[in-house]
């Protein structure tokens, strides 16, 4: 199966110190995998340096079969959708200005979904329909997260990057998230210590100190 990400040997280094130490590891179309290990352990990083938002000092990292690089990150970005822990909604006032926000952009305005659309993705996240009037200040970590996923989905996303995605959720919730993007046409790399969420994943990566300790299926 073609691989959509492709770490090959890949370190990065800040202040003289490794944060990543040759990382290789590939995840197929449609792979699910979970990267674990105790914090500080270079999780996110890997996470960052597919963004861009950390450099290499050796070693490659490839996107859809091209390498990712100044020139070519755009790619990347305008392909994921990308869920920390902290998602940012940007400058929206409401829910539903958040979730339209991407649709306000040239790029995105044929996509714009109508309420059906919108309905039916926020029920799949288990979150009611009335949070489109929420002030975004005010719902809680977990419900940003799925709101974040929601607009993701709503892109016709189907590559997501999540850093925790699960930790601020209840139950119910975490179920709903993991029931949806185990789906067969999403693709995901995901951060987790939850072992309810590694067990959905079809390859774990166990990490220690910035390096790779263990790699394989589940």
């Amino acid at each position: 199966m073609n691989a959509i990400i492709e770490f090959k040997n890949v370190t990065v280094s800040a202040d003289s110190k490794d944060i990543l130490s040759d990382i290789t590891f590939s995840v197929p179309v449609g792979g699910k995998v979970a990267l674990t290990g105790k914090s500080g352990a270079g999780k996110s990083s890997i996470l960052h340096a597919l963004l861009g938002l950390l450099e290499p000092s050796s070693g490659e990292i490839f996107f859809d079969g091209t390498r990712v690089e100044p020139s070519s990150i755009d790619q990347v970005r305008s392909s994921v959708a990308y869920i920390g822990q902290e998602p940012v909604l940007g400058s929206a006032s409401t829910v539903r200005e958040a979730l339209m926000l991407p649709f306000t952009f040239r790029a995105n305005r044929d996509k714009r979904p109508d309420d059906p659309a919108v309905m039916r993705n926020l029920e799949l996240l288990d979150l009611p329909g009335d949070i489109l009037d929420s002030d975004v200040d005010v719902i809680s970590g977990g419900e940003k997260q799925r709101i974040a996923i929601c607009r993701g989905l709503l892109q016709e996303k189907e590559i997501f990057l999540l850093d925790e995605v699960t930790s601020a959720l209840d139950k119910e919730s975490a179920e709903a998230v993991k029931t949806l993007l185990t789906r067969d046409r999403f693709t995901y790399l995901s951060v987790s210590h939850h072992d309810e969420w590694i067990e959905g994943c079809d390859t774990i990566i166990e990490m220690e100190n910035g390096r790779i300790t263990a790699y394989g299926n589940n």
